[in-house]
C-alpha cells in the first residue's frame, strides 16, 4: 500500500468541490425542516459506502445494467436540475408522502445529494489519474468533513439567519443549476459521439 499525501490531497479537494457540502447547507437547513431531523451519522455512512463501493464496482455495475458512464451522468443532471429549480423559485417538486428521518437520510441526502452521479463519475475519472487507497483515503475524510457540517447544520442556520440562508439558497441554485446545465453539454456531447 503506497500513500501518497499529494494524490490523497488532489483527490480530496476534486471531490470536495464536485460534492459541495457548504454549498448544500441551505437545501441539508431545507431537508431538516421537512423531516424534523437529520441523521447526520447514517446519511454519511451510507454516503461513504456508496462512493467506495462505486469506486471498486462503478464501471462494472454500469457495464452489467448496460448503462454508460455518459448516460448515469445525464440523468444526474436532470437531478440536480430539479434540485436548483426548488431552491431558485422556492417551490417544491419533490414531495415525499413519508418524510422521515431515516428516509431522508438516504433520499436524497446521502444520493443524490452527497454520492450524486457528479461525486460518482468524478470517482471514476480519479481512479483513472491516482492509486485507489489514496482515493479511498480522500473519500473517509471527504465522509468525515460532511458529517461535521451535517451535525452542525442547525447552529450554521442559526449564525447565518433566514434572510441569509435564502439569499444563500438562490445563489447555490443558480450554481447548481449551472453544474447541472455543465454535466448534461459535456456527458450528451460525449453520449453523440459515441453514437
Amino acid at each position: 500500500m503506497q500513500l501518497n499525501f499529494k494524490e490523497i490531497f488532489t483527490a480530496f479537494m476534486v471531490l470536495f468541490a464536485v460534492i459541495d457540502i457548504i454549498g448544500n447547507i441551505p437545501i441539508i437547513i431545507d431537508l431538516r425542516k421537512k423531516a424534523g431531523h437529520i441523521q447526520s451519522e447514517k446519511a454519511s455512512i451510507i454516503a461513504g459506502i456508496i462512493l467506495v463501493v462505486f469506486l471498486f464496482l462503478g464501471k462494472s455495475i454500469l457495464n452489467l445494467i448496460g448503462i454508460d458512464v455518459n448516460s448515469f451522468a445525464v440523468a444526474g443532471a436532470f437531478i440536480l436540475f430539479f434540485i436548483a429549480l426548488e431552491m431558485i423559485l422556492g417551490i417544491t417538486l419533490y414531495k415525499q408522502e413519508e418524510s422521515t428521518a431515516m428516509t431522508t437520510a438516504v433520499f436524497p441526502l446521502a444520493f443524490p445529494l452527497i454520492a450524486g452521479p457528479g461525486s460518482l463519475t468524478t470517482l471514476l475519472s480519479l481512479r483513472a489519474e491516482f492509486r485507489i487507497e489514496n482515493i479511498v483515503v480522500a473519500v473517509i475524510l471527504n465522509v468525515i468533513f460532511i458529517f461535521i457540517v451535517l451535525k452542525t447544520s442547525a447552529k450554521i442556520e442559526r449564525f447565518i439567519g433566514q434572510n441569509g440562508i435564502n439569499i444563500i439558497r438562490k445563489v447555490f441554485g443558480v450554481i447548481l443549476l449551472a453544474i447541472a446545465v455543465k454535466l448534461f453539454a459535456h456527458n450528451i456531447k460525449a453520449l453523440f459521439e459515441i453514437a
